[in-house]
């Protein structure tokens, strides 16, 4: 499917022309580099890159481009070897760890690939895991609504689906209402008609909720949902382009 798009600098724009300035986050020069005895290999390379308040981005690449070491140092879990990281006006990258930790508790929502729920223990109570730490959470039970999965708060990881698993991970990550959200190929383990109900789980969650959310994938189809795309390769962005129009998520093929 075709959709209208526009390429732009890396950093978003107005329609005035003038440079956004509500940005949730900021990331200025970033570059990570791994070291394994005597070798190095730079997963990141000088990245800049904002994310603005209720914006949808995704982030495209193949493997080994630098997304998930982005994502990560994006949501205070590693930290790049140059370069700063801010959220709001508070700068991250030297922050001591109790200080991260406060900021993944209080601000990050996370969905990776696997969906970490406890086995034993219900979609609500698996939800309500997160609230009881956060300071301002929204009840268990309206997030698993938020994502259409009211009739099954009583149920367990296992008597689910992948994709209702993966439903109730969105769920326990916005239950606390963070200011982003951070999506590590969410799809990743899905056919495409179970991703399709999780890519409508996000967006409604994007659209309703307002939460900045940022979604790593290698699937170029749901791109078409985004505000913005991100392509990296080699540890660089390469393309970052606004999308004219954002496409439903029922709408994508793949």
């Amino acid at each position: 499917m075709a959709v209208g798009c526009v390429t732009i600098d890396v950093e978003m724009t107005s329609p005035s022309g003038r440079e956004r300035d509500d940005a949730v986050m900021r990331c200025r020069g970033l570059s990570k580099i791994y070291r394994t005895g005597e070798v190095e290999v730079a997963a990141l390379r000088g990245v800049d890159l904002d994310l603005h308040e209720g914006e949808l981005v995704v982030l495209l690449g193949a493997s080994g481009s630098g997304k998930s070491t982005l994502l990560n140092i994006l949501g205070g879990l590693d930290r790049p070897t140059q370069g700063e990281v801010f959220f709001q006006e508070t700068e991250l990258t030297s922050a001591a760890d109790s200080a991260l930790t406060r900021f993944r508790r209080d601000h990050v929502g996370f969905v990776f690939q696997f969906y970490n729920l406890v086995p034993s223990l219900t979609a609500l109570e698996n939800v309500g895991l997160v609230t009881e730490i956060a300071p301002a959470p929204m009840e268990p039970a309206a997030a698993l609504a938020l994502v259409g999965l009211a009739e099954r708060a009583q149920h367990f990881p296992a008597q689910m689906s992948g994709g209702e698993q993966q439903r109730v991970a969105i769920a326990r990550a916005i239950a606390k209402q963070p200011s982003v959200l951070l999506c590590d190929e969410p799809t990743g383990a899905l056919d495409s008609k179970t991703g399709v109900l999780v890519l409508e789980a996000l967006d409604r969650v994007n659209r309703d909720l307002g939460t900045t959310t940022a979604l790593i994938t290698h699937n170029v189809s749901i791109a078409e949902m985004a505000d913005r795309v991100v392509t990296l390769a080699d540890g660089q962005i390469t393309e970052v382009r606004r999308n004219a129009t954002r496409v439903q998520a029922r709408e994508i093929v793949w």
